[in-house]
């Protein structure tokens, strides 16, 4: 078999590297603004550019038979386990790195026009470069050491495109939520490392694979649970976290305080596919533990239809689409849940370009409103947007399964996947995603509707209060106002804003097309990601694929198909028609729509038990442990013991030379009194 040259392939997260170096160091204060803003974007651009070019030649290379799986640099060998920087490059992290690579290239050029006026501007190129940077790191991984670095890597970057706007409350609280909860995650994810080292006694992945049969063997010390079903929920949690699945899905929605760009490149295409990823490159494990899979079932299929119910009620354009991100991954996650760990990998490359087009779809609206994300104030912008509308519906079509985008191939072989499993909780998980391709049409034809048809209700003043998260590049005092003023008319984005949309738009329509035979059902990922004999899912369907063209016919009589018509036909009637209905449900369920608004009282839950425990437990070991023990025993307490035995000896310090001399006698005697039986001896 073919090899790769390590070289080439050490460029291709070194180069993103290089580019937020410049951008970062040379860019900013911290260096005193050596570099402009078009050398800080064309350096980053560029770095990512070569990332893209060869990480394109790899997968072609790939798919004729080369592979990598190598050690690029020995860190330290500690009691016999090897810490190293390696890559293993086969289908899974070639096709990964282009997805990180092209999507990540389309989000600096878009940023180019988003962020213009933002002073930050050189520092956001290089906050998204170190992101691709680390997430390039994450994917290319042979090694669970190398796979935790580029794990919080991109935590930590995250934490620092969220709060990019710095001097705002609501976009601190974000960052620092998401930061938070992403510590929860990775708590069970290094448990999960912990175990597999202590008893395979290696990082790398293939020696880890080599001992699973021994592994399978053991049980964890002191029960009798199976040590790697705990070691894959350990895993998995850490996946929860990165990959939002509920109920640590709270820190996405919020994290819609940072600009734009960074939702379609974080939280669409990278960060939080990284735990999708990483389920299927350790397939090999959780194929061996049936418990870990109806695990991830039952948490996938509640993720995929009641954060898809949240975003019915939304009237922020961009938390719409966050909403539509946590279905999105919670179907992907039912697809792992399945053993259909292709389907969740292929569904992860083709929402990651329809959802980074939404994403920034949303953000070109908001530009042509002026900063307003309220879709209420929105309307007729289809004809004043043109590019920006054709592309958003393309992504929509994508987004709810249409026959012959790609949405349809992956999200129609998800639910085809569930339908053929038997593992436990498949029954609920098939009721979760076919109401959740009625819920996704409805709720992002409502969005599409509210913005792009319908009455121009922008440069108007509005009863209801603006969407109180505003994506701008400034503060609300530099703009003066968020939205259209009385007589002014959205306008078409520049062309660095609407490329980047064309470009994506390309493969949301055909990448499902071209691809679902080799990467489904063909040998792509053929000695990658394993499945086990007992799991029969991917092998019913492949008996039943006949190709991209039989499967849009045979959809035609199928449910999801209807059921994704009947979720456009309601909301086209609803905010079309008669725009009534939503009052009256509005009005006879307002228990429901409280519920809803309240996101299921998950923000208010965490904050009753586990934050306000955390504080009474920081508080008693404040009181305790700090107070008591340290400062009033340990501290204040040999003080006061000196003290105490200073005003004895204190009492003898007369200045007189008897006492003194009746001071030592006393002591000679008790001298001599002490050590008489050692001279009697």
């Amino acid at each position: 078999m073919a090899g790769l040259n390590p070289n080439l392939l050490l460029a291709v997260p070194l180069a993103p590297l290089a580019g937020a170096a410049i951008a970062g160091l040379l860019g900013t204060r911290f260096f005193g603004n050596l570099v402009g803003r078009k050398t800080s974007h064309t350096a980053t651009i560029l770095g990512v550019l070569i990332a893209f070019i060869i990480s394109f030649q790899t997968l072609l290379s790939v798919m004729d038979g080369a592979s990598y799986n190598g050690d690029i640099y020995t860190w330290m060998t500690v009691a016999g386990v090897k810490l190293a920087v390696g890559f293993q490059i086969d289908a899974l992290s070639a096709m990964m790195m282009n997805v990180v690579t092209f999507v990540s290239l389309m989000v600096h050029i878009y940023t180019i026009g988003y962020m213009k006026d933002d002073e930050g501007y050189n520092r956001f190129f290089s906050y998204i470069s170190l992101f691709t940077f680390s997430m390039l790191m994450l994917v290319m991984s042979n090694n669970f050491l190398q796979l935790f670095f580029g794990w919080e890597a991109v935590g930590l970057v995250s934490y620092l495109l969220i709060g990019f706007w710095y001097t705002r409350p609501t976009a601190i609280v974000a960052n620092m939520k998401a930061f938070l909860v992403n510590r929860v995650g990775d708590f069970g994810f290094i448990l999960g490392i912990g175990l597999l080292l202590a008893y395979a006694g290696s990082m790398d992945y293939q020696e880890v694979f080599a001992k699973k049969e021994q592994l399978l063997a053991l049980t964890l010390p002191g029960t009798d649970w199976m040590l790697l079903s705990v070691a894959c929920i350990c895993l998995f949690i850490g996946a929860m976290g990165k990959s939002a699945q509920f109920p640590l899905h709270v820190w996405l929605p919020d994290s819609m305080e940072g600009p734009t760009p960074i939702s379609a490149l974080i939280h669409a295409a990278t960060m939080v596919t990284a735990g999708i990823f990483m389920v299927s490159r350790m397939s090999p494990l959780f194929e061996l533990s049936d418990t870990a899979l109806s695990f991830i079932l039952v948490i996938g299929s509640i993720t995929a239809l009641f954060m898809g119910f949240l975003g019915i009620i939304q009237n922020d354009i961009k938390r719409v689409v966050a909403y539509s991100t946590l279905s999105q991954l919670g179907y992907m996650t039912v697809a792992l849940g399945s053993s259909a760990y292709s389907i969740a990998v292929f569904h992860l490359m083709t929402h990651a370009f329809f959802k980074a087009l939404l994403f920034l779809g949303a953000g070109s609206v908001i530009i042509g409103m002026h900063h307003d994300q309220d879709i209420r104030n929105m309307g007729g912008l289809r004809k004043y947007m043109p590019i920006t509308w054709i592309t958003s519906l393309l992504g929509s079509l994508a987004l709810i399964g249409t026959p012959f985008f790609s949405g349809f191939y992956s999200k129609d072989s998800i639910i085809e996947a569930v339908h053929a499993t038997h593992i436990w909780g498949a029954g609920f998980a098939n009721f979760a995603v076919l109401a959740g391709v009625f819920v996704t049409a409805f709720y992002s034809f409502r969005m599409y509707f509210l913005v792009f048809h319908g009455e121009e209700r922008f440069g108007k003043e509005h009863h209801h209060a603006h969407a109180s998260h505003h994506d701008d590049e400034a503060e609300e005092d530099d703009h003066g106002h968020h939205g259209l003023a009385p007589g002014e008319k959205p306008h078409e984005s520049p062309f660095v804003v609407w490329f980047p949309l064309v470009m994506l738009a390309i493969p949301s329509v055909v990448i499902g097309f071209l691809t679902i035979g080799p990467m489904l059902f063909g040998d792509f990922f053929k000695g990658v990601i394993f499945v086990g004999e007992n799991h029969h899912a991917m092998h019913e369907l492949a008996e039943e694929f006949h190709g991209p063209v039989a499967m849009v016919i045979h959809s035609l009589t199928s449910l999801p198909l209807w059921l994704a018509i009947a979720g456009v036909a309601t909301a086209y009637y609803c905010y079309m028609i008669n725009p009534r209905v939503p009052a009256w449900f509005y009005a006879k369920f307002k228990a429901v729509h409280t519920l809803l608004d309240n996101k299921y009282y998950m923000d208010k839950i965490n904050e009753a038990v586990f934050a306000k425990g955390a504080r009474l437990l920081g508080e008693g070991l404040w009181n305790v442990g700090d107070r008591t023990l340290i400062d009033g025993l340990l501290v204040n307490g040999s003080a006061k013991v000196v003290q105490w035995f200073s005003s004895l000896v204190r009492v003898a310090q007369t200045g007189y030379i008897y006492h003194y001399a009746f001071v030592m006698i006393l002591g000679i005697l008790g001298f001599l009194v002490y050590f008489l039986p050692f001279w009697h001896a």
